[in-house]
């Protein structure tokens, strides 16, 4: 079974007497029900799991509930022997999006404390703004990703104590032993191809098969196009559209969106494609990165609505749609072919995955830098820029970034293929890998109060 660092947080909640249900979020086929199933059925003695999905396709019994009376009644005539008390019965309520009106229920469910309760849904960003009753008070979200570089090591038998190992190396501003970093970069290349999509990651596992764990990536890339087909019928062709066309964008040395080309007409804005653009982040499939000219800590603060950048969920599925079954340049890292696109999309994901709200730096003056993020310790805004090449010390927009006096940055970091790690200046160098310890970055001053 594949290590997910998410378990931990489903046990600590099924641990304690919480006056909130749990609700996952995230994608779909990243692993949401797998996780939840494994846990319920270690933790209690009658696990019963509600697959919307299922229902709505079939005998639709949960589809005109209205009550908890209701609930209790289908529930106890389908799985009546499995059902005991709220001491030793979980309720597994999976897409829980299928049926908008039982999130609103989940905050009476939650009061009467009959059975525990968890709850998990793909699109959920999408159907939380479209429901009108949300029990906010009653929920708990916990938004769940693929697998991340650190998850992917741990599958490939990379021991805790060696990556215990790389965060003190990181720490402490001293380069990896060069075997230790070989493997670990080796791994990382890997990973560029496999991505973080638990069918993908154990196929390769299981086979090292490039054909099938390609097949796995293109057909859940088809099923989030086709996704759009069933959740948003009147933007749905814009939708599968932008969707379609975002490794062209990202392919291009600028990455952001292009409206004109969206619809092959000129003078198309953002503003016209907001509605699409929302689904595709709020779906989970997408990794929203906004623009930012002139950086002040926070960075919300000064974020441009009419710059945007989307990175798809997942490095393996990228990667396949630009490399297809030929996995030379991302295992060999070819110096004729680009892979700057690949490698800001893994970072991307390394960042979201830490916690971090994603921005980039566009400066007609100063050019730019590929990610922004707060230091929540410094107040400051940290730059960083993503080298997959050997010219890694070349980065003249993020030289000048570090050293404007108005930005009051403290410190830059540049990620790249080379082992080494030292500060020159204001500029950190560090392997890219190691974007899996930025969550380091951010995190407050603590106070004794």
């Amino acid at each position: 079974m594949l290590f997910r660092k998410i378990e931990k947080d489903i046990r600590q909640y099924l641990e304690e007497q919480s006056n909130k249900i749990l609700l996952i979020e995230g994608a779909r086929q990243i692993g949401k029900s797998y996780i939840i199933r494994y846990v319920g059925k270690n933790m209690f003695p009658n696990f019963v799991e509600i697959n919307l999905v299922a229902d709505k396709q079939g005998p639709r019994y949960f589809e005109n509930i209205k009550t908890t009376e209701d609930f209790y009644l289908v529930l106890s005539s389908l799985y009546g022997f499995n059902l005991n008390n709220s001491n030793d019965t979980l309720v597994f309520i999976d897409e829980i999006q299928e049926y908008p009106h039982l999130l609103t229920l989940l905050k009476f469910l939650c009061q009467e404390n009959k059975y525990r309760y968890i709850a998990s849904g793909s699109l959920l960003g999408v159907t939380l703004k479209r429901t009108t009753s949300i029990p906010i008070g009653s929920i708990q979200i916990k938004e769940m990703y693929p697998l991340d570089f650190e998850e992917f090591l741990i599958a490939n038998n990379i021991g805790i104590d060696t990556i215990s190992y790389l965060k003190g190396c990181y720490e402490q501003n001293t380069s990896p032993n060069s075997g230790v970093h070989e493997r670990i970069l080796s791994i990382f290349k890997r990973y560029l191809v496999v991505g973080g999509m638990p069918d993908a990651v154990n196929e390769f596992l299981a086979t090292k098969n490039i054909a099938k764990i390609r097949e796995i990536q293109n057909d859940i890339h088809r099923l989030y196009g086709d996704d759009a087909t069933k959740y948003d019928k009147e933007n749905k062709l814009k939708i599968k559209r932008i969707y379609n066309l975002l490794p062209s964008f990202l392919a291009q040395k600028k990455k952001r969106l292009v409206f004109k080309d969206i619809e092959d007409v000129k003078g198309k804005r953002s503003r016209e494609y907001e509605e699409e653009i929302d689904y595709l982040i709020d779906s989970g499939i997408t990794l929203k990165t906004k623009a930012i000219s002139n950086p002040k800590f926070p960075l919300l603060e000064s974020e441009q609505k009419n710059l945007l950048k989307l990175y798809l969920n997942d490095v393996g599925i990228i990667s396949g749609i630009l490399y297809k079954t030929n996995i030379k340049p991302l295992i060999d890292n070819e110096t004729s072919v680009n892979l700057g696109a690949v490698y800001e999309c893994v970072v991307a994901m390394e960042l979201k995955s830490l916690g971090h709200s994603l921005f980039y730096y566009d400066n007609k003056k100063y050019g730019e830098v590929d990610f922004l993020i707060d230091d929540y310790a410094l107040l400051s805004v940290v730059p960083i820029e993503v080298k997959s090449g050997k010219d890694y010390r070349i980065h003249s927009s993020l030289s000048r970034f570090v050293t404007t006096e108005e930005y009051g940055i403290k410190e830059g970091v540049v990620l790249s293929n080379s082992g080494e790690i030292h500060t020159d200046g204001k500029i950190r160098y560090l392997p890219v890998y190691m974007s899996m310890f930025l969550g380091n970055i951010g995190k407050p001053v603590e106070i004794d109060w």
